[in-house]
């Protein structure tokens, strides 16, 4: 079996071995791909690995070898789904990979808005420490969490860490998932519709993948519906949001502030307004990248590309 990673640098920078991957075939790794490159690099193929280059229909109708498509990851809307399924190839995803990486990063944008330990070290360090009664530090807004309202939208594995996550703050918790299980929570949070979670809460934090219904979903008529000063966190997916509107909320205080991992344009460079917004704590899509998260990315992508070959289709996504 021939088997190309078109992108594998992100995932592994060289500090993971990729022989749960190799160990089915001849094994080929590209730290990255350009579009013009992906047909070309495909070519013979049986199995294809990804993180974010898209595929599209051309490209993947173009290796007629083609089996097996692995994401390095639980979203798959940067693969051509139609063109995989009919050309009778199996995509699989990773699901549960890294729901404390990325519930840890989104609580800790939160933390950064709320508690600001970045400035306080700042100062520590630009400045120095020398009076308890400094008017400097008592400039720093701080935010206690507890007693407020976390709404969680989307309450898959990571969503359901990051409820956790406010529970353990002393938050209230609501949540709105297409299909709740109010069984699994019991007491511990209410399941809501999307208005009433965008009414109640004082912090809202995405967690829901992106596909049609999601697209663009917290926009100016959903910002409009949320309280004045609202903190918004997203560590899902850019295009959750409608960034322009984002920006014109957060400029008129609507939002408080947006703590983000993720932006519609990846990587931004210094183009993307909201990301350089003071008012907006931006992080460079890094949520998944502890060390320990990537060994499960490489370990069950193997495991992966092993069910496919033995007919099992747990994680496949066109089964």
């Amino acid at each position: 079996m021939r088997i190309v990673v078109l992108d594998g640098y992100l995932p592994n920078p060289g500090d993971i071995s990729w022989e749960p991957i190799g160990r089915y075939g001849e094994l080929t790794v590209y730290d990255d791909t350009s579009d013009d490159q992906v047909i070309e690099r495909m070519a013979g193929a049986n199995a294809v690995f990804v993180n974010r280059i898209n595929l599209t229909a051309e490209q993947i109708e173009s290796c007629k070898t083609l089996q097996f498509i692995g994401v390095f990851g639980t979203g798959y809307n940067n693969v051509d789904v139609a063109a995989a399924t009919r050309c009778g190839v199996r995509l699989y995803n990773i699901p549960a990979y890294g729901q404390y990486a990325v519930a840890q990063m989104a609580a800790a944008l939160l933390l950064e808005i709320c508690s600001r330990a970045s400035a306080f070290d700042r100062y520590i360090k630009e400045d120095g420490w020398y009076q308890s009664s400094d008017p400097a530090i008592a400039k720093v807004h701080q935010i206690e969490l507890s007693g407020k309202t976390l709404g969680v939208v989307g309450l898959g594995d990571i969503g359901g860490t990051m409820a956790r996550i406010g529970l353990a703050l002393g938050m209230k918790v609501v949540a709105y998932r297409r299909h709740p299980e109010p069984e699994a929570w019991g007491d511990a949070l209410r399941f809501v519709s999307l208005d009433e979670l965008l009414r109640v809460s004082d912090v809202i934090s995405l967690h829901c993948p992106l596909n049609d219904q999601s697209r663009g979903m917290i926009g100016r008529e959903a910002l409009e519906r949320m309280k004045d000063g609202t903190i918004l966190i997203n560590a899902a997916r850019g295009a959750i949001v409608d960034e322009a509107a984002v920006i014109e909320a957060l400029d008129s205080g609507k939002l408080y502030a947006y703590g983000a991992d993720v932006f519609v344009d990846e990587p931004t460079g210094r183009q993307s307004k909201l990301a350089l917004h003071p008012r907006c704590v931006a992080t460079p899509h890094v949520g998944w990248a502890a060390r320990e998260t990537r060994e499960r990315i490489i370990r069950f992508s193997g495991e992966n590309l092993g069910d496919f070959l033995r007919g099992v289709f747990t994680h496949c996504v066109n089964r």
